[in-house]
């Protein structure tokens, strides 16, 4: 009787250690991450950080937090408008319907669409 021998708030506390560790796995992952990705500091800075994080992770984790917290945000942002746009001028040149009617006749030409998909392909890219 495995339920009997293990009470119900040492599952809770087994459960919020468990998390704790994610959490914790999690914030070394994006500050390591923040770290590589940084173009400001030379490589010396940073193998300073990583040793810093490394020997005493709990003061190194926290000083890097409370010391770039504003310069990571600041850089996460920028990755995410980075691939925003990314995204934006590839979905924005499948939206071409003069390019997606040339793509469609290219797909009816090598045989792998028939004649009505591509009348229909036509008419979804006339449409939009």
């Amino acid at each position: 009787m495995i339920a009997a021998d293990y009470p119900f708030l040492d599952v809770l506390w087994t459960m919020f250690i468990f998390f704790a560790w994610v959490i914790w796995f999690w914030l070394l992952i994006s500050i390591f991450a923040d770290i590589f990705r940084r173009h400001d500091i030379s490589g010396g800075k940073k193998t300073l950080w990583l040793i810093f994080v490394i020997v005493t992770p709990f003061l190194g984790v926290f000083v890097y937090l409370i010391a770039e917290s504003k310069g990571m945000a600041e850089r996460r942002a920028q990755a995410e408008q980075t691939a925003r746009a990314q995204t934006d001028r590839s979905v924005s040149s499948q939206g071409d319907p003069t390019a997606q009617i040339a793509q469609a006749k290219q797909l009816l030409d090598s045989g792998a669409i028939n004649q009505q998909e591509y009348d229909s392909l036509k008419q979804k890219a006339l449409a939009s």
